[in-house]
């Protein structure tokens, strides 16, 4: 699938947010968007993951140059990591296993699955301790591993290594950089750091008194 935005306007209270946002995001690749606090990111990334609408505007999904029906299915083909997760009082192993269990996985295929992408994340050491023992920066890549494991379309990530420690932004960082290398999950990542964005983006978006544009790594910094 792509997504396509289409002159998308959004306001709340009298206040404009985005004016007139296009963009086409192609199947794969890893998109960074940058911009200052209160720009409008996290407003922009809920609206294409279908949780918001826009004012004015479209936001569309296609699968060759057929558009795809906005439901409950083409909702389950994404998913949007927040900035501060909320983990369950239950194992690493389960809190990843919970969207797969909702979905009626087979066991063995959920294991698999759960093995794979803790390893992804650098938590398989983890796996059988409670999530509420997790350090923040634990908690967000176990954040990031429980919306893998459903193996999305697109993934959403709101500003992943924001008030987290070092080591745990390069282990972040590096499991973004490995899903390049599968090519079937689209990443739009939001962040504020002009090297982040370039060390991350296969293309570098900037928003800026509303508005939406594609820049070079040079214009980023």
């Amino acid at each position: 699938m792509k997504l396509m935005l289409s002159h998308i306007t959004k306001a709340y209270g009298g206040r404009t947010v985005l004016t007139d946002c296009s963009y086409t995001f192609e199947k794969t690749g890893t998109y960074a968007l940058m911009g200052p606090n209160g720009s409008g990111k996290s407003t922009f990334l809920r609206m294409c993951a279908l949780l918001e609408e826009p004012d004015l505007g479209e936001v569309s999904f296609y699968s060759g140059q057929s558009v795809v029906e906005k439901n409950i299915a083409l909702k389950r083909r994404m998913t949007l990591v927040l900035p501060r997760v909320g983990v369950f009082n239950a194992t690493v192993f389960k809190n990843v296993a919970y969207g797969l269990k909702v979905r009626g996985m087979s066991h063995r295929e959920m294991v698999e699955r759960v093995e794979k992408t803790v390893d992804l994340v650098g938590l398989s050491h983890k796996k059988n301790q409670n999530a509420l023992t997790l350090s923040s920066g634990e908690a967000q890549r176990l954040g990031i591993a429980r919306a893998l494991a459903i193996g999305p379309e697109f993934l959403f990530l709101d500003e992943p290594t924001a008030s987290i420690d070092r080591e745990n932004t390069g282990i972040i960082e590096d499991m973004i950089l490995k899903l390049k290398t599968g090519g079937s999950t689209t990443v739009i990542i939001t962040t504020h750091d002009p090297g982040q964005a370039e060390r991350l983006g296969d293309r570098i978006l900037m928003l800026s008194d509303c508005r939406l544009a594609e820049v070079t790594p040079a214009d980023a910094g």
